[in-house]
């Protein structure tokens, strides 16, 4: 099997980076909106309680499972 060219280098590196620049973003979008729908406005301790935690995890994992299925739908079958 050949090597790479530098262009084909190149092009595997920027298909890298915008995979790496959609994770980020899209974790930046789950951590929102998760916080958002489950941490309270007023903060009376300096950690969450349980039911934020609870409510993170069940928004977490929705998150993903929407992400996974709109992914499949749009012809990207491997998972996230």
């Amino acid at each position: 099997m050949a090597a790479p060219s530098d262009m084909e280098k190149e092009q595997i590196f920027a298909m890298a980076e915008k995979e790496m620049e959609y994770r980020v973003e899209m974790f930046n979008k789950l951590t929102h909106t998760c916080f958002n729908k489950c941490v309270e406005n007023k903060y009376k301790d300096s950690e969450l309680n349980m039911g934020e935690n609870s409510c993170i995890d069940k928004c977490v994992s929705k998150y993903w499972q929407v992400t996974n299925l709109v992914g499949q739908l749009l012809g990207n079958t491997r998972p996230m």
